[in-house]
């Protein structure tokens, strides 16, 4: 399937984990796959600045962080996202229980993912997210509002 988009060179990544060697790792993959509009933090403090300033299409956000963990920040993201949007939230993270992975996708994650990831599954899996948040984004401009023709 063709689509009216170039995923790799449209698309603004978030990164957001409190490991230097995971937003690097995270960086690699995406950078080898052409993507080249990343952004990255490792202070969850300055998590919704970035979205706001960068526009992003999708982020990967760590769970487990000091100050503030990334439930608070899930719980942020769906606020300042809204209803009527779509961006993919996409969850990295070392813990394992089924509870963790519930309550991230309660509070707004679009898919889960445990650490160490595998890095091949992990880029189809931004793709897939990125395809349908570019699906999204031209099917809200196509569709007419209510009550127009």
């Amino acid at each position: 399937m063709k689509f009216p988009f170039d995923l790799a060179s449209e698309a603004q990544i978030l990164i957001i984990d409190d490991e230097p060697a995971n937003i690097a790792l995270l960086e690699r993959l995406l950078r080898r796959e052409r993507f080249d509009r990343i952004a990255s933090t490792t202070d969850p403090r300055e998590a919704t600045a970035l979205f706001t300033k960068h526009k992003a299409d999708i982020i990967l956000l760590d769970l487990l962080m000091p100050h503030l963990d990334g439930f608070a920040l899930l719980d942020r993201f769906t606020r300042l996202i809204g209803p009527d949007d779509f961006v993919p939230i996409l969850v990295l993270t070392a813990d394992v229980t089924t509870e963790t992975r519930r309550r991230a996708l309660s509070l707004g994650a679009k898919d889960f993912l445990v650490k160490p990831i595998d890095t091949v599954e992990t880029v189809l899996r931004i793709v897939n997210l990125l395809e349908t948040r570019f699906l999204f984004k031209a099917l809200k401009t196509a569709t007419p509002p209510d009550g127009a023709d």
